[in-house]
């Protein structure tokens, strides 16, 4: 019944567009200020290989920061600094609303993975709501018009009535 709420109901779509807009607002502003200001990411993973806390509760996690992000510093920044944009701006317009919940929160589960907490989970409690809430949750944003427009226009007619089960004739009854 809550599902059902949250994924079809208007007043529930309205209550989704100011947490996509406040969650959007929040990675806008924290992309753009580590965009702007020269972001390095090397400080903060050197500090995740140094946490004995993050070794022994997420060895994997651990080996992949140490052996793959820590080497490899600068593309990460890059991908931190513009993923976090990227995001803000996906969640604010409400286009492809759902894909940048998704990544929202990869991005928060590497943060608390990494040992940092700040504003995360909070973070990752509001945006669950909004992939939970699927289309919904871009209703009142530009998947309004975004998804019916590649479903038609690039999916093609063809991918749309594979998917949609054919109907009986009357002349086939």
């Amino acid at each position: 019944m809550f599902m059902d709420f949250l994924r079809n109901n208007r007043w529930a779509a309205g209550i989704l567009t100011f947490l996509r807009l406040y969650v959007g607002w929040l990675w806008l502003t924290a992309g753009w200020e580590k965009v702007a200001g020269g972001f390095s990411a090397d400080g903060y993973l050197q500090g995740v290989v140094g946490n004995e806390e993050v070794a022994a509760q997420y060895p994997t996690y651990h080996a992949f920061i140490e052996n793959i992000a820590v080497p490899m510093a600068e593309p990460f920044s890059f991908m931190v600094a513009w993923g976090e944009v990227l995001v803000g701006l996906g969640l604010i317009l409400g286009v492809f609303t759902t894909a940048a919940a998704f990544f929202g929160l990869v991005m928060n589960f590497a943060f608390l993975f990494a040992g940092t907490i700040s504003s995360n989970p909070w973070m990752v409690l509001l945006t669950i709501f909004i992939v939970a809430a699927g289309a919904n949750a871009g209703r009142f944003g530009g998947d309004r018009w975004v998804i019916p427009y590649l479903r038609t226009n690039v999916l093609g007619r063809d991918f749309i009535q594979k998917r949609i089960p054919k109907r009986r004739t009357q002349e086939a009854a």
